[in-house]
């Protein structure tokens, strides 16, 4: 599976953002062997959006107050200590923001 990955990885760095590109298709079918392979074989362990919102912000290098699309930095600093729970639109907000399904959070 690592050899597919650096193939595609690879083609990636030829074709960059080019859509139109010859091997752009290519790259779509390597892209869905792998999430395929990935899904089936290190599946996404089961959490809790608290958990998932604390991993992204970290992995951002974000802080509480770096997310005024979602809320205010009491109401975030409240779903992080487990005061409060995640609505659906802090949900919709924060998938959009990190580009997440928005299971990520539920």
């Amino acid at each position: 599976m690592n050899t597919l990955v650096e193939a595609l990885d690879e083609l990636l760095d030829t074709v960059g953002d080019d859509e139109s590109h010859p091997l752009m298709g290519l790259i779509h079918q390597l892209g869905d062997l792998v999430s395929a392979y990935e899904n089936e074989h290190l599946p996404m362990p089961k959490g809790d959006g608290r958990a998932a919102l604390a991993f992204l912000m970290a992995q951002h290098g974000l802080g509480q107050s770096d997310l005024p699309e979602v809320a205010t930095q009491s109401v975030i600093s409240e779903i992080l200590s487990g005061k409060r729970q995640l609505n659906i639109r802090h949900i919709k907000a924060l998938s959009e923001r990190f580009n997440v399904s928005a299971d990520t959070f539920f």
